[in-house]
């Protein structure tokens, strides 16, 4: 933006002004740079996208949970199962009910990975599509 200074017509003090031409005319470019540019950003291809409800996920009598504890013992829906064969039978039952419930794996922190890696290894050979694993959510001091 340009000003000028200069001596006012009396001689008693300076006159200040804003020249606003060049104001004027960055904002008229830039309006007609909006104008040229908004419908071609509106516009795409015309498609009919499905229409999807949001809804929590709300745990279910279909749910199972898979507990591993810090020991390795694993638990279904808190009772104890005994071996690695009967938990692949238990998982293979449930794999062919239809509809295929959701498994829930809680591994306690303080155990070892590999306790968790064989029962993700039992569902996967048991064909169970949908598995998930349960956090805490982190606490703010």
């Amino acid at each position: 933006m340009a000003f000028t200074t200069g001596m006012d017509d009396d001689g008693g003090g300076f006159v200040v002004a804003i020249n606003t031409t060049p104001l004027v005319d960055v904002m008229l470019v830039l309006l007609i740079v909006f104008l040229i540019t908004i419908p071609v950003a509106i516009h795409t291809v015309p498609v009919r996208l499905p229409r999807e409800s949001s809804a929590p996920n709300v745990a279910g009598q279909s749910n199972v949970t898979l507990a591993v504890d810090m020991d390795g013992r694993v638990f279904w829906n808190e009772a104890p199962v005994s071996d690695d064969e009967r938990l692949l039978r238990m998982l293979e039952a449930a794999a062919a009910r239809n509809p295929q419930p959701e498994f829930h794996i809680r591994g306690d922190e303080r155990g070892r990975y590999e306790f968790v890696g064989r029962v993700v290894t039992a569902c996967q050979r048991a064909g169970i599509v949908k598995l998930s694993f349960v956090t805490e959510p982190e606490r703010n001091p």
